[in-house]
């Protein structure tokens, strides 16, 4: 199942900030990050997570402020963001993997907590919650339910004792899912969408209070934050912290991620033949020719880093009434991209396919944002779960729109079910694929991680 954050703007008039940082060569410059979600039905209701090598956060709000060249305070440090392979200095930093471990495990939670909830407040009986799948690394019962914590943290499951064998309870027993009205059982499926749309609304709300919410400024250029050793740029003279203003006579605009792309396409472009770029360093403006080195490919490249030419600050509100609104704006905005993302992806699905990656890449992602700005996992988590649930509510086997579907089915039958052995082979066999799916993920992200490909 696929998802994405889109990162073409709606049609608002709120800026977008991205929060993107990644260490890659210019040749590998990508300027459409994407994330991709998986979900996946197990007993009952379960999901997992995938994610794509590219993945952007967005920032929608009314502060939006374009000043001179030369902005006063800090500036915020965006760096590219790779196409090929995942490049995250390594995941030097276990606390940062941690971290962002955490967000995709409190996700689950809240979202299976949400079914559970749902059942146990109706009555309905329910005979386990399993955070994870395969083999159980830790469990405990309480009130006829098994608690459990599992091998594979690719999602989780609340189980239901409607076909389970080994139960003592009654088959006609009322309070079995399976016999309970069409009401209640869509309560139920649907719960896990609900949680996790409260959750991300509530993650924003604590944002806005505790930190605040970014604001853009934009500035003329693009700005250098790091040129390695040895390569075209540092022998033609770049240094980091410079602002490349134009390239070959033409000034680059102060849209980032345009000027970024322009400047990325004249030097892929001109592998071993002159460049040259006007340079803003400090309070002066000079030239400087450099000469691309060649890929394999027979792109050019010259060894920096590239991000767009912001400044970003942050504004909190000054009362809670404030604090609503601007967590709402923030919400519907987030709500926006969402679904806006999930449109381009079906309409363009044969090209984002091959961009899907599983619970690795996004773990890798995560731990990239905690790294660079611990401030981002809010945002992070927030567009997780918006993607969670709108992915879910797809009629298709393994999600919970696939149950959902079924459920109205029968209504639209006049209460009569399908047979059970053909539903159970529906959502089988979307069981099934997801999780073939997901195992090819996990060694695909796997061996795409940069430090894994160092040791290969």
């Amino acid at each position: 199942m696929l998802i994405t954050f889109s990162s073409s703007p709606p049609s608002s008039s709120f800026s977008l900030v991205r929060f993107i940082n990644s260490k890659s060569p210019i040749s590998e410059l990508g300027l459409k990050p994407r994330t991709h979600v998986s979900k996946s039905l197990s007993s009952s209701i379960c999901y997992s997570f995938c994610s794509s090598s590219n993945i952007g956060f967005h920032y929608k709000n009314q502060f939006f402020g374009e000043k001179s060249r030369c902005p006063h305070g800090k500036r915020g440090n965006f760096r590219s963001w790779a196409m090929a392979g995942f490049d995250f200095g390594g995941l030097q930093s276990a606390q940062s993997v941690m971290e962002a471990a955490a967000v995709l495990t409190a996700i689950i939670v809240v979202h299976e907590s949400g079914h559970f909830l749902a059942a146990y407040l109706q009555g309905i009986h329910v005979s386990k919650f399993a955070i994870g799948f395969g083999p159980i690394l830790a469990k405990f019962n309480a009130n006829n339910v098994e608690y459990s914590f599992r091998a594979f943290p690719l999602g989780g499951f609340v189980g239901f004792p409607d076909n389970d064998p080994e139960s003592d309870i009654p088959v006609d027993d009322e309070n079995l899912l399976k016999n309970r009205p069409i009401l209640d059982r869509v309560i139920v499926i649907s719960a896990g969408v609900i949680a996790n749309i409260i959750f991300a609304y509530v993650i924003i709300f604590v944002q806005v209070l505790s930190v605040g919410l970014p604001v853009q400024e934009a500035f003329p250029g693009v700005l250098v934050p790091e040129v390695r050793v040895s390569s075209a740029a540092s022998r033609d003279g770049l240094l980091p912290g410079d602002i490349i203003l134009a390239v070959n006579g033409i000034e680059l605009p102060k849209s980032g991620s345009s000027a970024v792309s322009e400047l990325v396409d004249v030097i892929k472009g001109s592998p071993k033949r002159n460049v040259l770029l006007k340079v803003g360093r400090g309070e002066k403006d000079f030239e400087i020719g450099v000469t691309p080195d060649e890929n394999s490919d027979g792109t050019g490249r010259i060894g920096v880093q590239l991000s767009p030419n912001i400044k970003i600050s942050k504004v909190r509100p000054k009362n809670l009434l404030e604090a609503y609104n601007f967590t709402g704006k923030e919400f519907w905005g987030l709500c926006s991209n969402v679904l806006d993302s999930l449109k381009q992806t079906f309409l363009n699905f044969s090209q984002s396919a091959s961009k899907v990656s599983g619970p690795v890449a996004i773990i890798a992602v995560g731990a990239e944002v905690a790294r660079s700005n611990t401030d981002g996992l809010f945002q992070f988590a927030a567009i997780l779960n918006l993607n969670l649930a709108v992915i879910n509510l797809l009629p298709l086997p393994a999600l919970d729109g696939g149950s959902l579907f079924l459920i109205l089915l029968e209504a639209a039958r006049g209460g009569r079910k399908l047979p059970l052995e053909l539903e159970q082979r529906i959502m089988s066999s979307g069981i099934m694929l997801v999780v073939l799916l997901g195992l090819f993920l996990i060694v695909r992200d796997t061996l795409n991680l940069d430090f894994i490909k160092e040791l290969l």
